[in-house]
């Protein structure tokens, strides 16, 4: 690959002495390593019913933003161009616009600006989209698993949140925070019948909706292959209402691409167990207690926030570079001796 042959410099901590890396973060599998998503937080303040027991909430602590600050900015310098925060829901945590702001003043290696989106639920968006878009936040993600208020209050087990949420929706697409993309997690006998109803929302609202497979990810472990609606039934079913064309995405990126036939209204849907796409994966995340995890499903944390303590950026990145270098080549979903991950999607970050 190209990069392989050009030297690019990345600053020590001092911002004195610098070094050379010979490359961006490449892993084994020769795929770029440009996307870092980074919990904030491991606390929300939903308990929805695929995601947490509703009885344990937060397990993780959470860094100073100083030390998330620095993580990034390593990794930037070793080629990341695109981060997004995540939690828990990272909307509860102190000084989040003021992170954003820091996380703006950054420049990728091209000496561009970064991609700096967020995902959250959205309960706390109306009154902070303008302030973090001002901040400079490109993007934001809003997970919604329902069109319908009763259906949404029994899966979040929050009641009230739904015209929040909607609010909050309403306030990222009025200040700008395009385009404004809302998650749905789909789970058959539970929320499927919101298929056709989300489809009609995306055309309404115009936003772009993504529904996700559900994956072993859940903090009480009741995934099974039969509860997950596939991508070929969603289209099937959304057919049902109006055909969708499939639209060009680009290679690392999660969503394949519809509109509908009449080019109103974007749907995304995120394939990972019928369709995986691990052979582009471009990610990888860190926990809000300082650990690198290389893929949703590793068995292992990489402890980055130890190594940080003791050592500067140079030794930093190097710990970086070499767990990149561990990232795996696939998950095992549905495979026999299939292993559930170490840790829930609550306690890793979306």
């Amino acid at each position: 690959m190209f990069c392989r042959a050009i030297g690019i410099l990345r600053f020590a901590q001092d911002d004195k002495l610098p070094a050379v890396s010979l490359m961006p973060l490449i892993d084994k599998y020769s795929r770029p390593i440009t996307d870092l998503r980074v919990s904030i937080t491991d606390r929300c303040n939903y308990k929805c019913v695929y995601c947490r027991t509703g009885n344990e909430g937060a397990q993780y602590a959470d860094l100073p933003m100083a030390d998330y600050l620095r993580m990034v900015r390593v990794m930037v310098g070793l080629g990341i161009e695109k981060v997004r925060l995540t939690g828990g829901e990272p909307l509860l945590r102190k000084g989040v616009v003021e992170f954003v702001r820091e996380l703006a003043a950054l420049r990728t290696l091209r000496g561009e600006k970064l991609d700096i989106a967020l995902t959250t639920n959205g309960h706390l968006l109306a009154d902070m989209a303008q302030p973090l878009k001002d901040a400079g936040l490109t993007r934001v993600t809003v997970s919604m698993d329902a069109v319908d208020p009763e259906k949404f209050a029994r899966i979040t087990r929050v009641h009230n949140g739904y015209e929040n949420v909607r609010a909050g929706i309403a306030a990222a697409r009025k200040a700008g925070l395009d385009p404004v993309k809302v998650n749905c997690v789909l789970m058959r006998g539970f929320n499927d019948d919101q298929i056709v109803e989300f489809g009609k929302f995306a055309r309404e609202e115009d936003v772009v909706v993504r529904f996700i497979e559900f994956m072993p990810l859940e903090e009480d472990r009741v995934w099974s292959p039969q509860i997950v609606v596939t991508l070929e039934e969603i289209l099937i079913r959304m057919a049902e209402f109006m055909p969708l064309t499939e639209i060009h995405h680009a290679r690392s990126e999660t969503a394949r691409r519809y509109v509908f036939e009449d080019g109103r209204g974007e749907i995304g849907i995120i394939a990972p167990v019928s369709q995986p796409f691990c052979g582009q994966c471009s990610r990888i995340r860190i926990t809000s207690d300082g650990k690198i995890r290389t893929c949703l499903f590793s068995q292992m944390d990489h402890d980055l926030y130890g190594v940080m303590q003791r050592g500067n950026d140079d030794v930093v990145a190097k710990f970086i570079e070499g767990v990149v270098n561990k990232k795996e080549a696939r998950h095992h979903i549905g495979e026999p001796g299939f292993q559930k991950p170490s840790r829930s999607m609550v306690h890793i970050g979306g």
